[in-house]
């Protein structure tokens, strides 16, 4: 493939970041057809491309698993895609570009471990994205994250969203992102979302095999989604609520927990069954309320906000009880349940369970000192405690100086 130089236009710098996801409600019952809510999590992937015409090699930085490798433009030039690729609806790399990723990575094609995959997601995009510019920019590509790989939070989503926006953005294929959002930053029209999202969907597949779409689109668009057999809606004006997050740091398999909730359905289907409705019910009415907490009506009238969290809370409850009954609890999770409700506040585990991460609702008038207490108790039980907020932005770019 000849690569001939062509004139980057973009700013030599180009910093992007991406949220990660939590599931609020409808973890377990989603797998049999039930309605969930995810949300995106102001804990965020940041992504550095700092350009280097004079150079002739690529650096990609991941201090976060300790990996750092370096190209020389002229090979990767060589694994460009042939033919046309239609850069606003990405498809999957062919078995030739493919086996050219895999040669540049140094990795098998059954490669499964974290640090070998995020290579792969990095040349796949790196090599697709850049044949918009018929050049292969050389500079240093460095992406930091606030969030812990395997804890079900999302985080190669959030990897593979901040490297297509940081890549798309970098090679012109979508328009210089407008406005700005909380955090003073930019992001893009619906139509370049849209775009963003399709390149971090590939990303991920790379990653995952077959994952659902759900946290690349929640990492793309910011917010809280609902979603149920495969079809995902995105929730009008939700609150940014405040929430303490959880890592247990209990290592557990998604695949065996879920297992074990299909075979404890399978032995006792009229008893599970009723349960998964439940969790289904919870989801709806958790959409109802999220949407009336971020109503601007809802603000001026502080009961009804009050009610509202207290039927949030409720369901946190309800909803934690209900995942204990089909058996994916774990002491460690009973343990932060209890810690928390002694001093007033309200979690659930997130995600597969049995170990793994919970939430905890902070309601805007909860007590600093309340809050301090709680992390400080939940850290000397050895856990990673975090202080953020649900239904954070989606993908954006920092807004450069002038």
């Amino acid at each position: 493939v000849c690569c001939e130089r062509k004139k980057i236009m973009s700013a030599p710098e180009i910093v992007v970041s991406a949220p990660g996801k939590v599931i609020l409600f409808g973890e377990h019952a989603v797998v049999y057809g039930k309605k969930a809510i995810a949300a995106s999590l102001n804990l965020r992937t940041h992504l550095k491309i700092h350009l280097l015409p004079d150079s002739a090699a690529v650096t990609l930085d991941l201090p976060d698993i300790h990996l750092t490798r370096t190209w020389q433009v002229a090979d990767l030039a060589a694994a460009l895609p042939t033919g046309d690729i239609n850069l606003r609806k990405p498809c999957p790399p062919s078995e030739d570009h493919l086996a050219a990723l895999h040669s540049l990575a140094g990795t098998g094609a059954d490669v499964t471990d974290t640090r070998s995959l995020a290579l792969l997601a990095f040349l796949y995009m790196y090599t697709s994205i850049t044949t918009a510019i018929r050049t292969c920019p050389p500079g240093r590509y460095h992406a930091s994250s606030q969030l812990p790989p395997g804890a079900g939070l999302g985080s190669s989503a959030a990897y593979c969203t901040a490297l297509a926006a940081g890549l798309l953005s970098m090679c012109e294929v979508i328009s210089r992102p407008q406005g700005n959002n909380h955090e003073n930053d930019a992001t893009w029209s619906r139509k370049d979302l849209e775009v963003i999202n399709a390149w971090a969907f590939q990303g991920e597949r790379l990653i995952h095999g077959n994952p659902s779409g759900i946290d690349n689109s929640v990492s793309t668009y910011g917010g809280a989604i609902s979603f149920k057999s495969g079809e995902i809606s995105a929730l009008e004006r939700i609150a940014r609520l405040k929430i303490l997050l959880v890592n247990t740091k209990v290592p557990r398999s998604t695949k065996v927990v879920v297992q074990g909730v299909r075979e404890r359905n399978n032995r006792l289907p009229t008893i599970i069954g009723p349960l998964l409705n439940s969790i289904e019910e919870i989801s709806c009415t958790c959409e109802r309320v999220l949407q009336e907490l971020g109503s601007s009506a809802v603000d001026m009238q502080e009961n009804t906000q009050g009610q509202n969290y207290s039927i949030l809370e409720e369901l946190v409850d309800i909803n934690q009880s209900l995942l204990n009954a089909l058996g994916v609890g774990h002491p460690s999770l009973d343990q932060v349940c209890s810690i928390t409700a002694r001093h007033g506040l309200h979690s659930k585990l997130t995600g597969a369970g049995g170990g793994g991460c919970a939430l905890v609702v902070i309601r805007p008038d909860t007590a600093t000192e309340v809050i301090d207490t709680v992390k400080k108790e939940l850290l000397d039980c050895g856990f990673d405690v975090w202080e953020t907020c649900i239904g954070a932005t989606g993908v954006s770019q920092q807004s450069q100086p002038e």
